[in-house]
């Protein structure tokens, strides 16, 4: 089985986190919210799966390119 980590593609802090770990999701299913400058960026799963773990809490602040949570397919 495959493991693709999702990233952050802003500098921001998580808002909220969609889903679960364990949970089925598709591509472009929103899995995250990242707030960057008072902007609600949605995080999209690049591919269909599982998601395996959850690397972050929502709150945090976080990096462009840090990595958000992993999705198993």
């Amino acid at each position: 089985m495959a493991k693709t980590n999702i990233h952050s593609e802003i500098n921001g802090s998580v808002w909220k986190i969609m889903i679960k770990v364990g949970e089925t999701v598709k591509e472009d299913d929103t899995l995250a919210i990242v707030e960057s400058m008072k902007m609600e960026i949605p995080v999209l799963s690049t591919c269909d799966g599982l998601v395996g773990e959850i690397f972050v809490v929502e709150g945090q602040p976080i990096a462009e390119g840090e990595p958000i949570m992993s999705i198993d397919h």
